[in-house]
C-alpha cells in the first residue's frame, strides 16, 4: 500500500536561493520556490491502519522545508567551493568570485551539490530514516520541484 501527499496542497514548500558552481546559467546565485511531493509505501500496521500517519509524514518535510526556507543552500562537500569559514560569516570562493554571508542566511548541508538531485536525495534519506522507526515502511519517494512540473525524484527502500 502507498500514502501520497502532494507538496503544493500540503504546503509542503520552501524558497531558498542556491547555485550550481561552474554551470553556465545556474552558476550565480539564484532562487527558487520549491515544492516537496512525498510517496511512503509499506505495510498498514497499529490500530489505524495506517502505512503512515500523513501528519507525521508532514511533519518531518514541513521540519525541513522550514530549515531550508530564505536561506542561501550550501554544500559543504562540493569539490568547487573553497571554504575559508563556515563559522560567523560563511567565506567561500567558487572559480575566483569570494563571497562572504552571514551564518543565519545560509543552510549548510553535508552534500556536494544544492541541485534538486541531492536535496530530493536528502529529503528521501532523512524521512525514510524517521519513519522506519514508528511504521512497516518499505520505501520512500520524494520528488523536489524547482518549479511546477520541474523536479527531481529519489527513491529510497528497504
Amino acid at each position: 500500500m502507498k500514502i501520497v501527499i502532494n507538496g503544493i496542497h500540503a504546503n509542503l514548500r520552501f524558497s531558498a536561493a542556491h547555485m550550481i558552481p561552474e554551470h553556465e546559467s545556474c552558476g550565480c546565485i539564484h532562487g527558487h520556490s520549491y515544492i516537496v511531493d512525498v510517496k511512503v509505501e509499506g505495510k498498514r500496521s497499529g490500530k489505524h491502519g495506517f502505512v503512515a500517519d500523513f501528519k507525521d509524514v508532514k511533519a518531518v518535510v514541513r521540519e525541513l522545508c522550514s530549515r531550508f526556507d530564505h536561506k542561501l543552500l550550501i554544500p559543504l562537500r562540493s569539490p568547487l567551493i573553497n571554504f575559508s569559514s563556515t563559522s560567523g560569516n560563511i567565506k567561500f570562493e567558487i572559480g575566483g568570485k569570494e563571497y562572504s554571508i552571514p551564518e543565519e542566511d545560509c543552510c549548510l548541508l553535508d552534500l556536494e551539490s544544492s541541485s534538486a538531485e541531492e536535496l530530493s536525495r536528502y529529503f528521501a534519506s532523512t524521512l525514510f530514516k524517521e519513519l522506519v522507526r514508528k511504521y512497516d515502511i518499505s520505501s520512500v519517494e520524494v520528488c523536489v520541484n524547482e518549479g511546477i512540473g520541474q523536479g527531481a525524484i529519489y527513491t529510497i527502500s528497504r
